[in-house]
């Protein structure tokens, strides 16, 4: 179990994360919305540190860290433990699709280049691509560069994948391959914490919505609660514009 406790942070005193609480189950699908600036990337980076919050703690089973007095290898054990996918796909660009799936493994797990290899193999076969292990990014799609993405993250084994809009920056016939992809992890019992603008993927894949404003989750449930029967006037004023916005 995934156990997130009193995750604050501020940014020159405005506060973005407003003592967030949240337990996670081993195989559960969150997804986190709202509107832009509500805190949700923040949320996400903040978990394995890549911005670093004022105060809280987290706990993933028998590995607890108290944010406000973390040291240099409890970041490592961290990071390990929460694998992230990025909006634009962090990949690198003068390797190949395989190398870099395989580079987490090789310099943070410390495998053989042949083990290395073989899970790579596994994993890139698993996003539909190994008939593109030996291509650079350049030469792929932006929804093919985001499956490697997707990939690379699951090769490490994470106790959580962390999706910071996996489907943001493509474009819009690229978004299903991708989608797909994350589902088949979701129903494979990966735990993930999901930060999305899409409400029907989202719909589809969560198992909990939470629906943050000004860095407070305001109202948590199932996505039809949320989605379809919100309680909170904030809540039912962001599904009215998300409606008059996009139909």
């Amino acid at each position: 179990m995934i156990k997130i406790s009193n995750l604050s942070k501020s940014f020159s005193g405005q506060t973005v994360l407003d003592h967030l609480n949240l337990d996670i189950q081993k195989g559960e699908v969150v997804a986190l919305i709202g509107s832009s600036g509500a805190g949700k990337s923040t949320f996400l980076r903040s978990l394995n540190y890549l911005e670093t919050p004022d105060s809280g703690s987290i706990q993933i089973d028998d590995f607890k860290v108290d944010f406000s007095q973390i040291t240099q290898e409890e970041i490592l054990t961290l990071r390990r433990k929460l694998s992230m996918v990025f909006q634009q796909f962090n990949l690198f660009e003068r390797r190949t699709a395989l190398d870099n799936v395989k580079e987490g493994l090789v310099v943070v797990k410390k495998l053989s280049d042949e083990e290395a290899t073989k899970i790579a193999k596994e994993e890139l076969a698993k996003v539909g691509l190994s008939d593109r292990e030996q291509h650079y990014p350049r030469h792929l799609s932006g929804g093919q560069k985001q499956r490697v993405a997707i990939a690379r993250a699951l090769a490490m084994k994470p106790d959580v994948l962390l999706l910071d809009e996996p489907t943001s920056a493509l474009d819009p016939e690229l978004v299903g391959e991708v989608e797909k992809s994350i589902a088949d992890a979701a129903r494979s019992g990966q735990t993930m914490i999901l930060v999305s603008h899409d409400m029907s993927f989202v719909a589809q894949v969560a198992d909990k919505v939470l629906f943050l404003d000004k860095g407070k989750i305001i109202e948590s449930g199932t996505p039809d609660e949320i989605i379809n029967h919100p309680k909170e006037e904030r809540t039912k004023e962001f599904f009215a514009s998300y409606k008059r916005s996009y139909i």
